[in-house]
């Protein structure tokens, strides 16, 4: 396993928070305020009714205020990320991230607040004077032992939950992982020797759990930089620490690792050695979480124990402790069945929920992202994926059941059935498809051609592409011109990033050979197509990708899709029997729209929607939906019924024939095949809810609906992504975002890796695909 790469750089990481609205939160309304009517419901004098309502019965705000979907996300700073007592202020980076994730992972909306205060009495009372506002409260980032102190008063004395991830977040994913790892190797807690490395809030925290779940006082060794906390020890101590003091002869870590079962890490880097590890029992349990270094690497470990199971906090290596795991499922589970806290039970449905998920068959979509792991339960496999997203269907469920179970659920949920189907909905498995996607890359690096080597965004692209592991990028371009610019925007490592440039190339002749015969019968010269190999860097690209000098090629942000589209078609063909089309993405107000064609055919005939429509379904099932498809017109089952539209109702008439496996129907009208209410005026409609694949009926309604929903709606657009060529090409549009461009860069590279996976699934048994 090779080291972890940093990521990002520092420019990046300022780039990604100031374009755009600086930051990363936003307030949108969910309720119309167009008109004068609008106002006068959302505020005065309608506002008035539900805060009478609320005065007489406070359960009420759940009804109708935010309050529960809402979070708070509090910190004062003084524990920030590894980087110490930054303050309140600087904070705030930190508290909008963690604010994005509960909205990412759970569907919870969650504000940062920043308490500009040392003093545990303040904080308190901010946050106690506040609690009105939401429906649960995550502590992040307090230094100990202030964080004991500030949560267990809050929890006392306020009846929503309080919870401070960096105890116990870390402490579920911990338990989990333990569970699994005592199943695998026979042991029961109660056996446990536990050693625990760091006395700081998530090892107490850790500590406190698992003892919760059966590890004996006595055979739990709580470490600190000083030595082992043993009983009749003053040095270094306070209350937390002298919960766990044990009698014990045992002074110094190495003493303690001696015959221990677990060793648990949160402290620092190579705080542990092989020695120490070579002296634990057999089949030893090894937790080394300090990030970004852990305490004793994985190979350092497998050199003199190979019969370990490790875990680390690190994304390279199996078995990762991540947060995202738990705090964003175990608030929604809280949150729904409005659960006064989150206790000691609540947390270890949590752990048991999570840990019992490893042992499932793994989904096609999470095994396939991981490819080269061992995506089966096992001494590699005893913790989930922070992106399987069956985590958003078992963990709040089980933490909501819990809650019922222990009379603090206010809300309690009859239908877990129906729950879960609540919950899947919540869900948005486009965004995990994608980084489904970029992790199958980063397995299987890929050299990205990027054909405008000599622009800013496509440079910052090809640093992003290097150093997140996803391959080797080629810049097209003049060296001495992107050189430059690599230096004005502080790019000072060139190593991995290739460069091409057509004048000095020495694949020119080759490339030169392979287009004329290609257009010789189209009215060019020799040194016409001499010419355009060149001097055009998309001929120049896709002459590169044509001939197996890349594996991928991205285009576009400075010429118009068409005008691409067309110089890559000169040199890469379309598949056999297939034609080009192109596919918009469409991620907004909480679900995703495949629609097509946005790109290709001007007026497509029945076959060809039909042959789009599934192609477009099968690509969005890929991606983790289940389509339902619809058929655009201006007209909705014949009225009114013209001319027109009697091309879409054949392109349903050949569907039918080719009987697919997924929903669709039409003709149908926009609103009605993304509206549930005005579908239901038409009870023989046989999509079973909204649809979420749109075939469009010509490309000027396509291009025109698509840009205007990306223009004036407030969500994320992918694509569009070009269906139909022999060869992995991706086109962006002219003012695509860095992050835009990397989503489009990441699916061509994908198609690469399943065109190569095909190639070695054809070859008969025993041969292997060369190089």
């Amino acid at each position: 396993m090779t080291k972890e790469k940093d990521p990002i750089t520092d420019q990046e990481a300022l780039a990604y928070h100031f374009e755009g609205k600086p930051g990363k939160l936003s307030i949108l309304p969910t309720k119309p305020l167009m008109t004068q009517r609008d106002l006068s419901l959302g505020y005065s004098p309608g506002v008035a009714v539900p805060c009478l309502e609320i005065h007489k019965d406070p359960a009420k705000a759940y009804d109708y205020t935010a309050r529960g979907n809402f979070v708070a996300v509090i910190s004062n700073g003084t524990a920030v990320l590894g980087l110490g007592n930054l303050g309140a202020l600087a904070s705030k980076p930190v508290m909008e991230g963690k604010a994005i994730l509960f909205k990412r992972f759970a569907d919870i909306d969650a504000i940062d607040i920043e308490v500009d205060t040392r003093d545990v009495d303040q904080f308190v009372d901010c946050v106690r004077l506040l609690g009105p506002s939401w429906g649960g409260i995550n502590l992040e980032d307090i230094a100990a032992p202030e964080c004991f102190i500030i949560e267990q008063r809050l929890r006392e004395i306020m009846d929503i939950p309080v919870f401070h991830d960096d105890q116990h977040g870390t402490a579920i994913i911990t338990a989990a992982g333990l569970i699994n790892a005592a199943h695998l190797t026979g042991r029961k807690f109660k056996d446990i020797k536990v050693v625990v490395l760091g006395a700081g809030s998530a090892g107490i925290a850790c500590l406190e759990l698992i003892k919760r779940m059966g590890v004996k006082h006595e055979n739990a060794l709580l470490v600190d930089k000083t030595g082992v906390i043993y009983e009749g020890r003053t040095e270094g101590m306070n209350q937390w620490k002298s919960a766990h003091a044990v009698k014990t002869k045992k002074r110094t870590l190495a003493e303690a690792m001696e015959g221990a079962d677990m060793f648990m890490g949160l402290s620092s880097k190579n705080a542990v050695t092989k020695e120490m590890v070579r002296s634990m029992a057999r089949s030893p349990i090894i937790f080394a979480m300090a990030n970004p270094d852990p305490e004793i690497t994985p190979e350092e470990v497998r050199e003199v124990r190979q019969d370990a199971i490790i875990a680390t906090g690190r994304s390279d290596y199996p078995n990762q402790v991540n947060n995202v795991m738990g705090f964003p499922y175990i608030f929604r589970g809280a949150l729904d069945c409005r659960a006064s806290q989150i206790n000691e039970e609540m947390k270890i449905a949590a752990a048991e929920a999570i840990a019992a998920l490893a042992r499932e068959d793994v989904p096609e979509e999470v095994s396939a992202a991981y490819a080269g792991r061992q995506m089966e339960y096992g001494p590699d496999y005893i913790i989930p994926a922070p992106f399987d997203p069956r985590l958003m269907t078992t963990v709040p469920v089980a933490v909501a059941q819990a809650a019922m179970a222990t009379g603090v659920a206010r809300k309690p949920i009859t239908d877990i059935a129906g729950y879960k189907k609540v919950l899947a909905a919540r869900r948005d498995p486009t965004a995990n498809s994608m980084q489904h996607i970029f992790d199958k890359v980063r397995e299987n690096p890929q050299r990205m051609i990027f054909a405008e080597g000599e622009e800013e965004k496509i440079i910052r692209c090809a640093v992003q592409w290097r150093d997140n592991g996803y391959g080797k990028p080629i810049l097209v371009g003049r060296v001495e011109r992107i050189r430059e610019l690599m230096k004005k925007m502080c790019v000072h490592e060139y190593q991995n990033i290739e460069i091409a440039n057509a004048a000095v190339s020495e694949h020119v002749d080759a490339y030169i050979d392979h287009l004329y015969p290609r257009l010789q019968r189209q009215g060019y010269l020799y040194r016409d197509v001499a010419r355009m190999v060149k001097n055009d860097r998309n001929i120049f690209a896709s002459c590169m990708l044509a001939l197996g000098h890349g594996d991928a090629l991205i285009t576009g942000i400075t010429r118009n899709y068409t005008v691409s589209l067309e110089n890559i078609c000169r040199v890469i063909d379309t598949r056999s029997d297939e034609f080009l089309f192109g596919v918009t993405i469409i991620v907004a107000k909480g679900r995703t729209l495949f629609c097509a064609d946005t790109t290709v055919q001007e007026l497509p005939t029945p076959e060809q929607l039909a042959q789009i429509a599934i192609k477009t379904a099968h690509g969005a099932r890929r991606l983790g939906h289940e389509p339902r498809v619809a058929l655009l017109s201006y007209s909705t089952f014949g009225n009114p019924k013209r001319e027109k539209s009697e091309r879409i109702r054949d392109a349903v008439k050949a569907l039918e024939a080719l009987n697919p496996d997924f929903e669709f129907d039409g003709e149908m009208a926009a609103n009605v095949a993304l509206n549930k209410e005005m579908m239901s005026l038409y009870p023989f409609c046989r999509l079973s809810g909204p649809a979420n694949v749109l075939v469009m009926p010509a490309l000027h309604s396509a291009h025109i609906s698509s840009h205007l929903l990306q223009e004036l709606g407030d969500g994320v657009t992918i694509g569009p992504v070009t269906m139909g060529l022999t060869k992995p090409a991706q086109i962006v549009q002219m003012n695509a975002s860095i992050s835009e461009i990397m989503n489009l860069a990441a699916i061509a590279a994908m198609h690469a890796i399943n065109e190569q996976e095909s190639k070695v699934a054809k070859l008969p048994r025993g041969r292997k695909a060369k190089g």
